[in-house]
Parts: structure tokens; sequence; C-alpha cells
């Protein structure tokens, strides 16, 4: 039975209802300047920032904004620079619902394709997922405005920061508001990384990151070399050869591919949604395997990618030298030299504060973990350390008493978190347990920002309950 889209609406909107959705705000208003303060900005219109809006908005505090740099439709990475073909993550896991059946991408698809779809489904199709997001955002109207970029946080002091914004689509130049909630992604805590050796040696012309946009039609007929061995190399690998190159040359430093994947134990295991409890040398520890292991290819796309003739792989090659050739790129490695016409670097990213222009005001008071925790010889990374020490609740700590006030209210929901809470802010799976934990910071922060009026309001209630009255009163 298909139920259809709008039904579905019908039943969202019933739910919510039972739930007490969408009662009266609690937040006493503030005022800067005359305007009116807004409680929370949300930096990030993808599926992270869409689900802590429907999470403040379940707690009442309604004074908020959601905004995003990209396009409307264009939010996150599902239709821009993924280039899988499904999630890799199981099916059946949920996120951003926060528990609502209905608002579930099961209920979702169900209502347009049937029950039998889902059980005929493998994995997410990230087209399909990027759907979902647009109708979870319309659906509950979460308040999004698009291409709108944040430049700069400047401290106020009193528990205000001013939101410095770029872009067409900016409601205005600046914004004041009490809380700035960072769900900026993978690439939010720090930046996508191009190892120096390729930045200093080639012309922009010859690669990208994978992050980036691709013209993968002006490639079509083309030998490209790919650098990197995790999940994202083979994603890329098998979407250029369905593009038309005519080779992939997977260049990967390992001498086998990883096998293991980490997340999927922790999902079993309950670490997802606990990692934060854990003592500081276990949290370095576990994020040091996570690393070690990177994330595998998935079956499917290795198999899609490696029915490719054209599909090359090259173990146990790391690259040793680059430069420009004949128009390409030539590579060296132990394995040989190889020339390519492009160069994809599927090499991750770096997580540091010190790479965020938005934190260039606030960044040197960050407590890193390299301030707080030295770790055993066998494990140190400065990768590691370089991730920020931050609260179970998504708030960054200070180094000093200077940056106390300046930080209070900034919240990173984003990759920077992955050593302080593990894949909470990171992985689809991890979602719904780290959405009610950051939204519950931000109220308790709210709350006792406007303790003595909330107590005032409290003292001075008078309104009479019981109306009876007994005959010898």
């Amino acid at each position: 039975m298909v139920m259809g889209l709008q039904a579905l609406e019908e039943q969202v909107k019933r739910e919510l209802e039972w739930l007490e959705y969408g009662g009266p705000e609690w937040v006493p208003h503030r005022e800067h300047d005359g305007e009116r303060v807004l409680d929370v900005v949300i930096v990030g219109g993808g599926q992270c920032g869409l689900g802590i809006a429907f999470g403040l908005l379940r707690e009442r505090i309604t004074n908020i904004l959601v905004i995003d740099e990209n396009p409307e439709g264009l939010e996150g990475p599902w239709v821009t620079y993924a280039r899988m073909v499904t999630l890799r993550t199981p099916k059946h896991l949920t996120s951003i619902d926060l528990g609502v059946p209905s608002l579930t991408f099961r209920a979702w698809l169900e209502a347009q394709a049937g029950p039998e779809a889902w059980e005929k489904l493998d994995k997410i199709p990230r087209a399909d997922w990027m759907a979902y997001l647009r109708w979870f955002r319309r659906v509950l109207d979460l308040p999004v405005v698009n291409e709108t970029r944040l430049d700069l946080i400047e401290p106020l002091g009193g528990g205000l920061h001013r939101l410095h914004l770029e872009g067409p689509g900016a409601p205005a130049k600046t914004l004041t508001a009490r809380k700035v909630v960072l769900a900026t992604g993978i690439q939010g805590g720090g930046e996508w990384h191009v190892p120096a050796m390729i930045r200093e040696s080639l012309p922009k012309r010859l690669y990208a990151h994978s992050s980036e946009r691709i013209d993968f039609a002006a490639l079509r007929g083309r030998r490209i070399g790919i650098i990197g061995g995790g999940a994202s190399a083979f994603d890329n690998a098998q979407h250029a050869l369905a593009e038309g190159a005519a080779e992939v040359h997977v260049f990967v430093r390992r001498g086998r591919l990883p096998r293991v994947n980490p997340i999927r134990q922790m999902e079993r295991s309950g670490m997802i949604g606990r990692h934060a409890a854990l003592p500081d040398a276990d949290k370095y520890a576990v994020m040091k395997h996570f690393f070690r292991h990177n994330q595998p290819p998935t079956n499917d796309t290795f198999a899609r990618a490696a029915a490719y003739p054209g599909f090359r792989l090259h173990l146990g090659a790391p690259l040793a030298g680059v430069r420009e050739a004949e128009g390409g790129v030539e590579l060296e490695t132990p394995k040989g030299r190889f020339r390519v016409d492009y160069l994809i670097v599927c090499t991750g990213l770096v997580s540091d504060p010190a790479l965020r222009p938005e934190l260039r005001l606030v960044e040197p008071h960050i407590l890193r973990w390299g301030d707080v925790y030295r770790a055993p010889e066998d494990l140190a990374d400065p990768m590691l350390d370089r991730h920020p020490y931050m609260t179970p609740g998504y708030s960054f700590l200070s180094r000093d008493e200077e940056g106390r006030e300046k930080l209070r209210g900034i919240f990173a929901f984003n990759y920077g978190a992955l050593v302080s809470n593990g894949v909470t802010a990171s992985a689809l799976s991890g979602m719904k347990y780290g959405i009610p934990r950051i939204v519950s910071a931000i109220a308790d922060e709210l709350f006792l920002d406007e303790r003595e009026a909330i107590l005032g309001r409290y003292y001075a209630y008078d309104e009479p309950e019981f109306t009876g009255m007994m005959e010898d009163e």
C-alpha cells in the first residue's frame, strides 16, 4: 500500500501534536542596539543543521535561524562532491528524525513507493537521501536562509556574538546571536588536505581535491590518477570510469586495502553514543585506532570500479615525487613512474581551529587536546593533538580566563569534535546521539543565562489553579 507524501505529511503533523510540538517559547527576549537578538544561529543547513534546528524547536527554543552558503537544495555533499552511488551507512539506522517515526527516511520512502521498496533496498541512494533532506526541511518549515556565508564571529561580551555575513542571500551584513552552532560538516573543523608535494609541484589545473567540483565530462577518454586508499578514492574511481574516463589509476600507500570499518562495531557496541563518557586516555586511543584503520570502500563500490577494464590498483605505492610532464602529471612511486592526465587527491582533511577564518578572533583561546593530555609515545599523534578539547555538549573550552567569556556560546558540531565526542557529529549513525546532547547543552546555557529572570517569574507566579471553595472558608 502506498500512502503518498501528502498523507505522510498529515501524519507528521498529528504525531508532532501528540508530542506537544510548537508550544510557547520560554527564553526571554534580548535586544542589542535596538534589535532583537537571535537566541541561536546554526551555521550549516545540511543534515546536522536541520536536525539541530528541529531539536531546538522541540525544546520550544524558537528564536533561531539556520544559514547555509549554498543555494537551496545543494546543502551538504550529497549532490555536489559526494560521488558514491549509495550511502555507506546501513539503511535501518535512524538519524535526524529524533525518534519521530513519520520523519524517518523509511517512512518517506514507503509513502511514495510502498513497503516493498524498503525491503528491496540495500543501501540508500545518495540522491534519494538529499531528496529526503529537502522534504524534511519543508515539512517542518525550518527557518533556513541560503547563499549566506559566515565570515567572522565577533564576541561582544555579555554572552553575545556579532556574526559577519556575506552572500546574496544574507538577511543583513551582521546578525547578533547568543549561541552559535557550527554545524559545518566534515571540513568545518579545519580544511581539506592536499599534500605539500602536490601543491608545490603542480599547477592547479592538473589536480583537484575530491571535495571540489570536478568537470568529469572534460576528462572523458583521459587517464586519471587518484591518490588515497580510503572509501572516497574508490567513490571517485567508479564515478570517473562511469563518466567515460579511459583509465583510472588508484595509488595506495599501504600494501593492502583497509578491510575493517570500526564504525560498524561502534554502532553495535554502544560506543558511538557513550564515547563522551570515556576517560581521556580511552578517547584518544579510540580515535587513534579509528584513524589507523581508515574507512574501507564498500564492497559494491569496489566491485563497481573494478568491473571497468580501465581500472588499475597500485598497492604499496606511496607518492615519492610528482611533476608536470607533457601537459599532464608524472607520478613517481616505488612501483615505478606513471603518467596521467589529471590527478584527484583523496587525502582527507586536517582538523584544527586555526584553519577556520570565522574563528580567527577566538581561536588562540581554544583549548586543544595537546594542551590537556600527553599520550603514550606509541599513540601520540600531532593530528589528534590539534583537535579542540570540548565539552560533552560540543562547546569549546578556553586556555585562559580571557577567552572564557569570548568562547561562551560557541558550539562546534563538526569533525573537530571527533576526539572529544566521537563520531556523533560526523557519522550518520551518530547524529541520533549527538543532536539531543547539543540541543540539551544549548537549552541549559540559555536557561542559566536567564536564570534570574526565569526564577523571578517563578517566584512571582500567583495565578490560581484551584478555584473551589469549602463552606468553612
